[in-house]
């Protein structure tokens, strides 16, 4: 498969390496100081491009690929509110392909299924409140993270007592916290860390005066990410649309 890289950081980088260790051929890499390589034959060679950047570029980045008719896989978050819609037009209606995720790790979509299965059980058992917190490196500018949002969504969908997500506290590299994580009955407070360099860890925990229960995702490294990155692209290869780690890992609960 040719698979071009649009956004050459540390991600980037171990996409690459993962790539070529599985006999992809890399024919383009695309970063912010070579933004004409878009309209190369190299570019429209490949089959899919994988891309991750900054919100602000992601969106650009898609119609970029679109006009060349090159399939996209994207781990950028922050782009959903302002143009979700016209993306979804235009792999519904435009006959383009857009894998997307929040979070590419395989550990991350099996943490998912247990996060929707155990909401549905909790439906059973009101006296179970519920509160997420999600801690990532002091580099990390968004809080909470698009996986955090995608989880929340996810339990929201799934637990009837609970509405809407809302923003809980927000602990800052230096340990100062702002906002609160007292909401409503029928929100979920979701509460952010930023230390060290810390991947990416997401804990889910209800909480009733008899116990506690609690379901944590812990990062150890990016490799994770970057190899589910290398699994869509295959899976995107070969299917059209709008496509999620829903389509790629098909889980029964």
């Amino acid at each position: 498969m040719k698979i071009a890289l649009i956004g050459y950081g540390k991600m980037g980088k171990m996409i690459e390496q993962i790539a070529l260790a599985r006999g992809h051929e890399i024919v383009s890499i695309i970063d912010i100081d070579n933004q004409e390589d878009f309209e190369s034959e190299a570019f429209a060679s490949a089959d899919v491009a994988i891309e991750f950047t900054a919100p602000a570029a992601a969106y650009g980045n898609y119609l970029k690929a679109f006009a060349k008719n090159v399939k996209v896989v994207s781990g950028s978050t922050g782009w959903m509110d302002d143009h979700g819609d016209d993306v979804r037009r235009l792999c519904s209606e435009g006959g383009q392909t857009l894998f997307w995720a929040s979070n590419f790790s395989i550990g991350v979509a099996i943490f998912s299924a247990v996060n929707r299965y155990l909401a549905k059980i909790m439906n059973g058992f009101p006296q179970y409140d519920v509160k997420m917190e999600e801690t990532h490196h002091i580099h990390k500018l968004d809080a909470p993270s698009g996986t955090a949002i995608t989880l929340a969504e996810d339990l929201v969908a799934c637990l009837d007592r609970k509405n809407e997500w809302v923003k809980g506290t927000l602990q800052a590299p230096d340990g100062t916290v702002s906002g609160s994580s007292e909401c409503a009955p029928d929100q979920l407070a979701v509460s952010s860390i930023r230390r060290d360099e810390v991947p990416g860890i997401h804990s889910i925990c209800y909480d009733s005066e008899a116990d506690s229960i609690t379901i944590t995702h812990d990062a150890h490294s990016r490799k994770g990410f970057a190899l589910g990155a290398v699994l869509a692209a295959e899976y995107t290869a070969t299917h059209n649309g709008l496509l999620t780690t829903k389509d790629l890992f098909n889980f029964d609960y």
